[in-house]
């Protein structure tokens, strides 16, 4: 989406009665999401095709507006802002138009409903069919889609009976990672997203980076580990913190469920990441609650077995330790290698211990990217 702040007004659209300066490039929908995020006052333009992301791609027709001098409604995300436009975005001809593609798409689906659990994105099917009172079942017959269920990947669910071909996935899997793991084959109710040869996930280019599970907007594509815990009581909370995996700095929302991590979603306002994980980011993280994970530093006694002590005595073994070996073998009998898990300000202190303690340059970080 174009920043106002850095790029110059080239003109004006009217939507419902207010006058919105849009810059150039920016789409209808664009400059409506703007203004409304300014204002406070939510943009009434619904999607369901449509990431911020992605290329504008029109599929869903759910953000179609009244143009005047226009013949038919035109989609309002993929439609540039042109000045002097008049636009009517939620006419009664508009609603109904919407609700009743809403009606057909819900008709297409085995459920509406879907855990939060299952992606990011995965409840604007519902929040819309919510909205516009959609759930009539005036519609019925033909389910299109057919779900993976013999798919034996651990972290992606292929429920494709929840697909509406919104081709979300397809698109943020090639303009976002470049992976082109995935594609659509079939026309009609026999579309049906699919990887190469139709095999399973672990056969394909994917990289399991769990971009498209999280902009699947039904729960098609959904978060297997996350759905494990569905059954633990409590509300989802998110806590904003970064990846610590590697040097890049990811923004991520932790989900819990009381003291229980359920899930790790991507911050898509992130500013390192913008919405990317790679699949540890994503999906690596049963080690926070595994019941062999150490709680409390551990010194190797006389006995030669491991004993469960305190920080303050655990850190003066050790550091006695490296004294023992300098003093012994000499300044550089002593390096270190620097996680590529620990954040920069921990890679800055482990450099400047060994260069400044030890005066030595043997220092290294296990980042290959």
């Amino acid at each position: 989406m174009s920043d106002p702040s850095s790029e110059t007004t080239v003109g004006s659209i009217e939507v419902d009665g207010k006058n919105l300066n849009f810059t150039a490039g920016e789409t209808i929908l664009e400059v409506t999401r703007r203004h409304g995020a300014v204002s406070g006052e939510p943009c009434k333009i619904p999607t369901l095709c449509y990431d911020e992301r992605l290329d504008p791609f029109g599929g869903c027709r759910m953000c179609v507006v009244e143009l005047e001098g226009s013949h038919n409604p035109v989609a309002s995300c993929a439609r540039a802002a042109e000045d002097g436009m008049v636009i009517r975005s939620s006419t009664e001809a508009v609603e109904k138009h919407r609700k009743t593609l809403l009606e057909m798409v819900c008709s297409e689906n085995r459920q509406v409903d879907v855990d939060p659990l299952s992606g990011y994105a995965s409840q604007e099917l519902k929040e819309l069919a919510d909205r516009y009172d959609a759930r009539s079942g005036r519609f019925a017959g033909k389910k299109s889609g057919k779900s993976r269920e013999d798919d034996p990947n651990p972290f992606i669910l292929r429920d494709y009976d929840q697909c509406i071909s919104c081709y979300r996935c397809v698109r943020v899997c090639a303009e976002q990672e470049g992976d082109y793991a995935i594609s659509v084959k079939g026309r009609g109710f026999d579309t049906q997203i699919t990887v190469e040869f139709d095999g399973h996930l672990k056969d394909s280019a994917c990289t399991f980076c769990g971009q498209c599970v999280q902009t699947c907007p039904t729960g098609a594509l959904a978060d297997r580990k996350a759905l494990r815990h569905t059954e633990v009581p409590g509300e989802i909370e998110k806590t904003r913190t970064i990846c610590t995996y590697c040097g890049v700095g990811c923004s991520v929302d932790i989900l819990t469920k009381g003291d229980s991590m359920v899930g790790v979603q991507p911050a898509m306002d992130g500013p390192a990441n913008h919405g990317a994980l790679c699949v540890k980011g994503q999906f690596a993280y049963d080690f926070v609650q595994h019941d062999e994970r150490l709680k409390t530093p551990m010194i190797r006694g006389e006995d030669g077995e491991l004993h469960p002590t305190s920080w303050d005595v655990a850190l003066d073994k050790a550091a006695q330790g490296f004294l023992d070996a300098r003093d012994k073998h000499g300044r550089h009998s002593v390096y270190a290698v620097a996680s590529g898990r620990a954040p920069h300000e921990a890679g800055y202190t482990t450099q400047k211990f060994i260069r400044s303690g030890f005066w030595s340059n043997h220092i290294d970080n296990c980042s290959r990217a």
